[in-house]
């Protein structure tokens, strides 16, 4: 039994008319009546009387009607999702972030997602660190990372979207919090507060980075998962920390954010895809974020930070 064979026979079950029903078909009647015929020896039932002057159905084909318009409506959804998933419409996503880093920008991702492709599913991943981000990109398990440049994995493209500059967080009440800019070299010895050292954080070592350049090492007293808890433990007064200019929304009772002395220390973030994945759905994300998240006019990076 073939498409074409329960196409002719609802033609011809409406139209009641080989001839109407053929020409509906943009086809001749005789292999009209011929595919008729050879549905009814498949079922082994007739499905119309006709004679020269009439068809009508017959109780077998009243009985054979509703379920056929029912798998033609069927195949019809079907044919009309896969079009719509080819572009993009419909499918899922899946998104790695760190949550304080993607304060602005993943709510505008999303709310600009879900307004033009209401269909589509984004699957969050949270507290994943931007070298995590990217490795899971780089091996299939994301489709999308918000991640730090440089991005240098082979297969994986990206689009800068921000850039970020390093900055001081440190107690309210802390000896330097009383200045306009920190300089790095006075934060020698204070205690420091962080992501942990192997977690892929790349504030981490943007951190480590400027505090060598600087002329030390950082003494980390504590480690924390999220940017949240670490600015908290700032603020109780257990040690100081670099952070990012996109975690300043973060306000807690205690806590000062200074700018460093001297020529910005800047990092871009991107957004990074495997330019390989044949993922409709994530193509539709990427155009979507071209206007939700445009590629900002870029100052550049200082030389301070290794990559």
């Amino acid at each position: 039994m073939e498409l074409r064979h329960l196409l002719a026979f609802v033609a011809v079950a409406e139209e009641l008319h080989f001839g109407r029903a053929a020409k509906r078909l943009q086809m001749a009647q005789p292999p009209l009546s011929q595919q008729i015929r050879q549905l009814e020896k498949r079922l082994g039932v007739q499905l119309f009387e006709r004679n020269t002057r009439s068809v009508r159905l017959t109780s077998a084909g009243e009985s054979f009607l509703e379920p056929v318009r029912t798998v033609l409506d069927d195949l019809d959804t079907a044919v009309r999702a896969a079009k719509a998933a080819g572009r993009g419409e419909y499918g899922r996503v899946t998104i790695g972030f760190a949550g304080a880093s993607s304060h602005e920008t993943l709510p505008r991702l999303t709310r600009a997602v879900r307004a033009a492709h209401p269909g589509l599913e984004l699957v969050m991943t949270g507290q994943t660190y931007a070298n995590v981000a990217l490795s899971r990109v780089a091996d299939g398990s994301l489709d999308l990372g918000f991640v730090r440049l440089p991005v240098t994995r082979p297969g994986v493209a990206h689009r800068v979207i921000d850039e970020e500059e390093l900055i001081c967080a440190l107690p309210f009440d802390h000896r330097l919090a009383q200045l306009g800019s920190v300089p790095l070299a006075e934060l020698a010895g204070e205690p420091f507060v962080s992501f942990p050292a192997n977690a892929g954080s790349t504030v981490r070592d943007a951190m480590t980075g400027a505090c060598e350049a600087a002329g030390f090492n950082p003494r980390v007293v504590q480690e924390a998962p999220d940017s949240y808890t670490i600015l908290a433990l700032v603020a109780a007064g257990v040690g100081v920390t670099l952070t990012v200019t996109s975690c300043q929304h973060i306000q807690q009772s205690g806590l000062a954010y200074r700018p460093l002395t001297g020529p910005p220390i800047r990092r871009q973030a991107a957004l990074a895809w495997r330019h390989d994945n044949p993922s409709a759905a994530l193509r539709a994300v990427l155009a979507v974020a071209e206007e939700a998240l445009p590629t900002p006019v870029l100052r550049g990076e200082t030389s301070v930070l290794p990559d």
